[in-house]
């Protein structure tokens, strides 16, 4: 299978400042909230299907679905529904769904992702009723005729519909997908409404992600309603009466572009820690980090039971034994102690000082309490973030950066005027070129740590805005940190290498000069959950058909640069330095100590098990689970106790 080489991931120490494990447990709400007016609904040729016909609203559906598969494997705990609005189709009286208003129809209640309510919308979707019968949609959820429904009530519904199913802790979105720009004309009532209720419900904790579909035939305005109902972004001005206008970029140029859009923005941001951030005594502000790099890894493996006619997850959970009473033991009960390591004699070991406020007697050993041992960590800090000074931001070095940076955006919640204050102290260091020192501890469970604040003013570009304005939590490496690298003088290209090598960089160089790391998944993990999606819906893998979005195109490399990588080869070869090579040092292997059982049981059998070193004996035992300690001959016996059992 390829993608093999791929699967083995590196572990990494301890991130100080990253706790991954809050990804994997927090849900996500999404409620897809799309339209279903006559524009549509209206039919147009299918760039998929041959001679078939397709609309927006079948589009929407079908990213909708595309999200809900995807999220089986990547998001299985998160929870997700379809409201539709601008239909006459009515919900059912008998639940609450009936509370909604008017105009609006719940197609999928908000719950945990299940694959027979995605087999269904794909039924709807792909299945004949929709390919086949392009009418069908418009039969199944027939549009509004003659009028158009208030967003307000749009946004009520919304609320409704989170505030009675969705999860209390959970991150909650909605996805507002229409092609009409103008669902209010020339009615600042209409606007109004529509503003104080989207304010409503996003004050209940959600948050609301346009898709706005635009066409050659009909452009998307946002100048015309949207620019004053949906707030734009903008640090300091969000209690601002005049919101500014939306970024043109949050429109979709093509419907195809849609399910691209949505892959986007189907991570919710979440904020790794909340902490408050004291400037001065008694001066104190709240802030949220977020985490601009973070590793995405496969799920944890869950383990089921076979019960005949179905499978269900076994919980696992880990209890702590007394070896002498055999009974079971809280963890709060448990005292932790260093090992001191025992002499020959069964003494004690070397001594310890351990000052004047514990005694330890001979023959024991210090224990202590989990809250004394998380004291010694976090030396009795409480969560938070400490500003100390300022320095010019010159001295802050390239090198002093050794781990990755968290962002962090003020947070309104706990501290009123938080933003306010912290939009201040980010212009005033802009202005003076200055950088804070603040010790920070955002994790009970982790040690206090100096970082660097650098400020980052806000970038908005022509295509819409990019980078917001925050500060960037640098940790600061202590002294043994940082090693100095030797400095040795290497072989350098010539000045004709270079400038032939720039010919041909000129020519590959990225569209727009920017990455979008999001446009790019990871080909084994996306390789993976493409297995796993398969299996959840019984359905039958093709390997061949998977397509590696990394994967150069080296037929349009070859178009635009093949001929100038082959004049910067003839130029490489007739370097002088080409052909040199600096003599360098053999590397030491390490000695391979394994030694496999049926060598180890034949020198048992003829009672040569003495001959082994001692660290070829350690490894076999604790290959099987045994205990490595003591001297050789104690360590021989284990061996051949172990052996004897299993003659």
């Amino acid at each position: 299978m390829p993608f093999d080489d791929w699967n083995v991931a590196e572990e990494e120490g301890e991130e100080e400042l990253q706790d991954t494990s809050f990804f994997e447990g927090r849900r996500d709400v999404i409620l897809f909230c799309v339209d279903c007016s006559q524009s549509m609904q209206e039919l147009r040729d299918d760039a998929v299907y041959e001679d078939g016909r397709t609309s927006h609203l079948l589009t929407a559906l079908d990213a909708a679905m595309q999200v809900q598969k995807k999220k089986t494997v990547s998001g299985p705990n998160d929870w997700v529904g379809i409201l539709l609005y601008n239909t006459s189709r009515q919900n059912e009286s008998n639940n609450r769904t009936s509370e909604i208003k008017k105009g609006t129809f719940l197609y999928q209640n908000l719950a945990p992702i299940s694959v027979e309510s995605i087999q269904e919308l794909i039924r709807l979707v792909e299945g004949t009723h929709a390919r086949d019968d392009p009418e069908h949609l418009e039969k199944t959820f027939p549009p509004l005729q003659g009028t158009k429904m208030p967003m307000g009530d749009v946004f009520t519904s919304c609320n409704w519909v989170l505030r009675d199913s969705a999860p209390k802790t959970a991150s909650k979105r909605v996805f507002l997908i229409t092609d009409d720009d103008n669902p209010s004309p020339a009615s600042t009532k209409m606007i109004t409404s529509a503003r104080t209720t989207l304010i409503d419900l996003m004050q209940s904790g959600c948050q609301i992600e346009p898709f706005f579909i635009s066409t050659t035939e009909k452009p998307f305005d946002v100048t015309k309603f949207y620019s004053s109902v949906l707030p734009s972004n903008v640090l300091g001005e969000e209690e601002s009466e005049t919101s500014g206008v939306l970024p043109d970029s949050i429109s979709i140029t093509r419907i195809d572009d849609l399910l691209d859009q949505m892959r986007f923005h189907e991570q919710p941001k979440r904020a790794i820690f909340n902490v408050p951030f004291e400037i001065g005594k008694g001066f104190t502000i709240g802030v949220k980090g977020y985490g601009l790099v973070t590793e995405q890894r496969k799920g944890s493996y869950l383990y089921f039971i076979d019960l005949g006619d179905r499978m269900e997850v076994a919980r696992s959970r880990t209890a702590y034994v007394d070896e002498e009473k055999q009974a079971e033991v809280s963890r709060n009960k448990m005292l932790f102690g260093m090992k001191l390591g025992a002499d020959e004699d069964g003494g004690d070991g070397d001594e310890m000082g351990l000052g004047p406020s514990r005694v330890v007697k001979h023959g024991q050993r210090p224990f202590y309490t989990v809250e004394e041992v998380q004291s010694f960590r976090t030396l009795g800090l409480e969560p938070g973030i400490k500003l100390l000074g300022f320095k010019d931001k010159k001295e802050l070095a390239f090198e002093d950066n050794v781990k990755h940076s968290v962002f962090i955006y003020p947070d309104e919640l706990k501290y009123s005027g938080s933003k306010r204050t912290f939009s201040a102290l980010l212009q005033k260091m802009l202005e003076k070129g200055k950088i804070g020192l603040v010790r920070a501890l955002v994790r009970r469970n982790s040690s206090p740590v100096f970082c660097a604040l650098l400020p980052q003013a806000e970038n908005v570009e022509e295509g819409g805005w990019c980078e917001p304005g925050g500060f960037h939590l640098i940790v600061l490496p202590f002294a043994d940190d940082i090693r100095a690298a030797p400095i040795e003088e290497q072989l350098r290209a010539s000045e004709k290498v270079k400038d032939a090598a720039k010919n041909w960089m000129e020519k590959l160089c990225l569209k727009n000069g920017s990455y979008p790391p999001d446009s790019y998944p990871n080909p084994s993990l996306a390789y993976h959950n493409a297995q796993l999606q398969a299996v959840a819906f019984r359905e039958e893998f093709d390997g061949e058909s998977f397509e590696d979005l990394t994967r150069p195109k080296y037929d349009m490399i070859h178009k635009r640069a093949g001929a100038l990588l082959k004049e910067w080869k003839k130029t490489l070869v007739k370097d002088d330095n080409f052909n040199n090579v600096l003599a360098t040092s053999g590397v030491k292997r390490k000695a391979d100590i394994s030694v496999d059982e049926v060598e180890l049981r034949s020198k048992y059998e003829s009672g040569q098990l003495g001959k082994l070193r001692v660290d070829q004996l350690k490894d076999f035992l604790r290959n099987k689970g045994q205990s490595i300690s003591g001297k050789k001959i104690e360590l021989v016996e284990r061996v051949e106790e172990y052996l004897a059992k299993r003659s």
